[in-house]
């Protein structure tokens, strides 16, 4: 029995899609390009932050372990710049412990101290 291939990660255009399943994708799945949508979750800090860094071209994406405890792609902001280095793998207790940082971030609008999730497509992604 052979499975679907399903294409995931760095799909940001129709034209991605397209080509993806004219190579023999079942499906393909999108997600850094939705998160400015008004149906997505992300919270305001997130969205902006994921605005401005379009504009600016100023913020990377960084692979990090600083939120979790488990290596995510998120915007380089000063809590990746100060703490990728030092995290250790160690989900879901350093989630756990980052949790109130981050929430208090989210309050106060501080997209430097929060998870600010993001594929490297990220320029593509519109409210």
């Amino acid at each position: 029995m052979s499975l679907p291939l399903v294409a995931t990660g760095g799909l940001v255009t129709p034209g991605d899609v397209v080509q993806v399943m004219e190579a023999g994708a079942r499906a393909a799945m999108v997600g850094t390009v939705l998160l400015r949508a008004d149906e997505s979750g992300a919270v305001l800090p997130h969205k902006a932050a994921l605005a401005d860094a379009a504009d600016a071209t100023n913020r990377a994406t960084v692979v990090t372990k600083a939120f979790t405890g488990r290596p995510a792609r998120a915007l380089r902001n000063h809590f990746t710049d100060a703490y990728s280095d030092l995290a250790l793998l160690g989900y879901p207790a350093l989630h756990h412990l980052t949790s109130p940082i981050r929430r208090a971030a989210v309050t106060a609008h501080d997209p430097e101290r929060t998870n600010l999730w993001a594929g490297t497509g990220y320029r593509h992604a519109t409210a």
